[in-house]
């Protein structure tokens, strides 16, 4: 099955059509010239490409099999962070799905695209260890200064573990927060509701927590 995927960042860009037809238009050539037959459309109009977040991505990686290829006009479009994209393509490879993108001519399944997601992973490792470095100078400065680095989850520490057992497994935040939503499990802050946001300040804290060694 070919999922094709576009994105505007605006309601405006959404309402005027303009931008998701380029990207619809360019998917479709692909298409005929490659002789896909059916694709399966996904669009997230007025989201941001900040992170993977968003109702039709979410939609597409809880409907993605074996043997199925994500396409994109622009890399850009799926992700604008590196180690998100990166993160995509190792899901992809584990998974046995590919990824697609016009724009830099990556294509998961040739051997040139194998090579071009080589590189881009690199770069991807190198900008979470410049995170990781960063986070650590300033978990040092405040502790140094008898400041801890975030405030402790009231959390049990069995939730904690589970939301990051659930992500690490492939599992989208949204779909987390769904699940413990309707399995009544209540926040830190005993609200019955759960939202993405909630389960990333969650799985933020435990990597703070990690990289300070309290876990």
């Amino acid at each position: 099955m070919i999922r094709a995927y576009t994105r505007v960042s605006t309601v405006e860009q959404a309402d005027s059509g303009a931008g998701l037809a380029a990207q619809r238009d360019a998917i479709t050539r692909e298409a005929a010239y490659r002789d896909w037959g059916e694709v399966e459309w996904y669009v997230d109009g007025g989201e941001s490409g900040k992170d993977l977040e968003r109702p039709d991505m979410t939609r597409l990686l809880s409907e993605i099999a074996r043997g199925d290829v994500l396409v994109t006009s622009k890399v850009d479009r799926v992700s604008r962070s590196l180690v998100d994209f990166a993160t995509l393509m190792e899901r992809s490879q584990r998974e046995g799905w590919s990824i697609i993108a016009l724009d830099l001519g990556l294509d998961l399944s040739t051997p040139q695209g194998e090579f071009v997601a080589t590189i881009l992973a690199g770069f991807a490792r190198m900008e979470r260890r410049l995170i990781g470095d960063r986070t650590r100078d300033a978990m040092a400065a405040m502790k140094a200064n008898g400041k801890r680095f975030g405030s402790r989850s009231r959390l049990p520490v069995e939730v904690q573990e589970r939301i990051e057992a659930l992500h690490c497994s492939g599992r989208a935040m949204t779909a987390i927060a769904e699940l413990l939503t309707a399995e009544q499990v209540p926040t830190s802050t005993g609200c019955a509701t759960w939202y993405a946001s909630t389960i990333r300040s969650v799985l933020q804290a435990r990597a703070n927590d990690r990289l300070a060694g309290l876990l």
